[in-house]
């Protein structure tokens, strides 16, 4: 069951934490203007314009595109955090990763490609100095 956790004050949507608990199915895209945390199971897309946690037991299959990620479950699909991912020493990642920063603890692991940073468009020619 998903719920969102917010203080009585007046906050925007920014800053509302959304929760899918340990034991909890999912199947279906989810997109969040704040932050949220997977403890249980998903099947399809997740984008958040705040954090991203999957926690030790969370698992997902499908996208996932926050502004930081951090990762201590598995997720299989392509992952694109637009400032940092952290993979914690339990975190198993089956597919491509896009960060612009990356930290991995030692027993973090990962089948795919990595790219980090800023990469030029396609068409932008390569700069010689």
């Amino acid at each position: 069951m998903a719920k969102q956790v917010t203080r009585f004050n007046g906050e925007d949507t920014s800053q509302l934490i959304n929760i899918l608990s340990d034991g909890t199915k999912i199947k279906g895209d989810i997109n969040s203007n704040g932050d949220i945390r997977i403890d249980g199971e998903m099947v399809g897309n997740l984008a958040a314009k705040g954090k991203v946690v999957i926690g030790e037991h969370g698992k997902i299959e499908g996208q996932v595109q926050a502004t930081n990620i951090e990762v201590s479950g598995f997720i299989k699909g392509k992952v694109t955090a637009k400032e940092m991912l952290n993979m914690k020493s339990s975190a198993k990642i089956e597919g491509d990763i896009s960060a612009g920063k990356l930290s991995v603890e030692p027993g973090a692991a990962f089948t795919g490609t990595c790219s980090m940073g800023i990469s030029k468009p396609a068409n932008e020619p390569e700069t010689v100095k």
